[in-house]
Order: C-alpha cells, then structure tokens, then sequence
C-alpha cells in the first residue's frame, strides 16, 4: 500500500496512524539512506533489550561472570608462568 503525506517547510511529515501502530513508533526513529532511498525504523529503547542475555548467561549474575572471568584469567596466567616462567619488567 502507497501512502502520500506532505512535508511542511519545516521537513516536518506526519506518520499515518495505522504505520505508526503497526511498526510501533511512538518517540523517535531511525532514517537509513541507501541507492534505492530512504528507510525509516523505530528507534529500539533500552527496554527492548533488557534481559537479552539472559540466555547467553544461563542465569547467572554480573557478579558471578565477573568471577568466573577472573578465575580463567588465574588459570590462564598460571598456566603461561609454568612454560615460560616469571618475567620481571
């Protein structure tokens, strides 16, 4: 479907109602420019993505990442310190 709206002098252009509520744009969006044109998205609020690691982390909690981060960092650091030995800088 082919919707026409005027520009005002300002650039200002209304969103039909029912794009709006389709693609859920309510505050700010986003205009891509390619060879064919212009795109124009919702802008994503950082609500959408609250949570969308949860998977990826099985549950855990930022401290518990942190900690396992750091113990396969020892791990690692002592693992280069029994083949190549200490270094003094």
């Amino acid at each position: 479907m082919v919707e026409v709206v005027s520009v005002t002098k300002k650039g200002q252009a209304t969103i039909p109602k029912r794009l709006r509520k389709k693609y859920g744009i309510t505050n700010k969006i986003i205009f891509e420019e390619n060879e064919k044109g212009i795109i124009i998205k919702p802008l994503p609020s950082p609500d959408d993505d609250y949570g969308s690691l949860k998977t990826a982390v099985k549950g855990k909690t930022s401290r518990e990442l942190l900690e396992d981060a750091r113990k396969e960092e020892f791990a690692r650091d002592k693992e280069w310190s029994k083949r190549f030995g200490t270094c003094n800088v």
